[in-house]
């Protein structure tokens, strides 16, 4: 190893650390500002997921091939751009005045958030020598759950005490930061060794991707298949599903290898983490709205009470990482389902008279639950699979990973406010003027049938009723998923060696 670079690697460590905590951040410091944005932006609130599903869509779809380009040009040039494009679209992010703005510059933002995390891991191995790289390993998993940890607070704080904009500005000086440590202090590493990248099937994937999301995001505004759009979308997003498959099943090097398909614990440990994707992040994008626009709560307290998810995910990893290889990968993965499942069974029992105790405990134990999940389930994937096929198959597992994330937001938002719309008929439907109870019950919270006034606190009060048995309905489905994933234990191997050190670093990486 140089000398240069081992005289300098607390700084290039630094620098990196940098970059992958800003990534790490944007997954969560947006959402507690949401309900602000959408007030800001005149948005409603399923209108609103796209500033969280654009990001996610954008960063799955890119990270293969910004892995591929890595290895075409030096490394440090990509780092750079990364870093560089991250930190100018979060400042146009943060100047953005429109819906549309927003939504495009989160797609830039992902596109070029999608290198930083791999990148990160890359060069803290190339920097540290094979004796230091469990350390490094240790430091890089400080930095992508420090991110989750400090995401809520950070953004509430900012939120209150200025305003939603700042929640993308405080990108910009880490940023900076970043970029001039990588540019001065981090040697160029050109290998230029990468084959041929199927760019048909990259642009018929992205498209199947797009199109997808599109429509599950725009389909309750625009009445679904009644909408012309809605129908176009649908059309492309089969279309291009279908070229790819037939590319794929005929290509020399396709963008996705079929033989990916025939290792039964790869194909299993994928749908594990589409539905990791979903719990985890769709449960982030409805608990701030509900606590934010049904219980009242200041932007800043919801950003503490959702916190200790992070911190819960965090102390997980330290756990699992100590029993990995000792215990069977199946007895993590369902330990961490059950413990996921127990939270959100305690989430359909929220109701709007509780304090904020029963979100932080949820919090945490389904933030404990979801981190022992990650690391089994990357043992799982990866133990049975041919070494040759662990690129395109980390590929895959971070492009389904990310694409349940971006799925579940839009699915679970529109069934909030088809649920919401429905409920509200029907509570509305028993407010007569007749029966005496339901009198009495409407002086003693001053509503009233015949005052306008009246009428208009009876509705907003029917209206967060409704809601909040919405949410209720939303995490009954979330919980039922998961549950539904136990059975598919069954499909998984165990490991048939004990695993090295080398190989439990490797699996980080690949977790990510």
């Amino acid at each position: 190893m140089a000398d240069g670079v081992a005289k300098n690697r607390g700084i290039i460590t630094v620098s990196v650390m940098l970059a992958t905590i800003i990534q790490a951040l944007d997954t969560t410091i947006a959402n507690v500002a949401l309900p602000h944005m959408q007030g800001a932006l005149s948005a409603t609130q399923d209108e609103m997921t796209w500033v969280l599903t654009s990001y996610i869509v954008a960063a799955a779809i890119t990270i293969p091939f910004t892995g591929w380009l890595s290895t075409r040009i030096d490394r440090k040039i990509v780092f750079l751009a990364s870093v560089a494009g991250f930190t100018v679209s979060s400042a146009l992010c943060g100047i953005s005045t429109t819906l549309p703005q927003i939504v495009f510059f989160r797609f830039l933002q992902g596109i070029s958030g999608a290198a930083l995390v791999p990148l990160s891991q890359t060069v803290l191995f190339d920097i540290n020598p094979p004796e230091r790289h469990g350390r490094a390993m240790a430091s890089w998993g400080v930095g992508v759950t420090v991110g989750p940890i400090l995401g809520p607070a950070l953004g509430g704080w900012l939120t209150q005490n200025y305003n939603w904009h700042w929640v993308f500005f405080i990108n910009v000086p880490i940023g900076i930061l970043a970029f001039l440590g990588l540019l001065i202090f981090l040697p160029p590493r050109h290998e230029n060794r990468a084959g041929h990248f199927d760019f048909f099937g990259f642009v018929t994937l992205s498209l199947t991707m797009g199109a997808l999301q599109i429509m599950l995001d725009r389909g309750q505004l625009k009445g679904w298949f009644d909408s012309p759009e809605i129908t176009v979308e649908a059309i492309v997003a089969a279309l291009s599903f279908y070229l790819f498959l037939i590319h794929t099943l005929g290509a020399k090097s396709p963008y996705l290898n079929p033989a990916l398909f025939k290792d039964a614990n790869f194909v299993a440990s994928n749908v594990f983490i589409f539905v990791v994707g979903v719990v985890l992040f769709a449960t982030l994008a409805l608990l701030p709205p509900m606590l934010q626009e049904l219980m009242n709560y200041p932007v800043v307290t919801t950003g503490f009470v959702t916190a200790p998810r992070g911190a819960g995910t965090m102390l997980a990893m330290m756990v699992v990482g100590r029993l990995v290889g000792r215990v069977d990968t199946r007895i993590l993965i369902g330990a961490g389902l059950a413990m996921t499942a127990l939270s959100l069974w305690q989430m359909t029992h929220f109701s709007l008279m509780m304090t904020g105790w029963p979100v932080v405990t949820t919090g945490l134990l389904q933030g404990f639950g979801v981190g022992i999940i990650y690391v089994p389930l990357s043992t799982a994937a990866f133990t049975t699979l041919s070494p040759a096929l662990r690129t395109e198959g980390t590929a895959l597992f971070n492009l389904l990973r990310n694409l349940g994330s971006s799925i579940g937001i839009s699915f679970v938002q529109i069934m909030l406010t088809r649920n919401t719309q429905t409920l509200h008929s029907d509570l509305a439907s028993h407010i007569t003027p007749f029966g005496a109870t339901l009198h009495a019950g409407l002086r003693a919270e001053h509503f009233s049938l015949t005052d306008p006034a009246g009428l208009a606190a009876l509705n907003g009060e029917i209206t967060r009723q409704a809601g909040m048995i919405a949410y209720l309905d939303d995490y009954k489905l979330i919980l039922v998923m998961t549950l539904a994933l136990i059975p598919l234990l069954l499909l998984l191997k165990p490991p048939r060696r004990r695993q090295t050190e080398a190989d439990k670093i490797e699996e980080v990486m690949v977790m990510e």
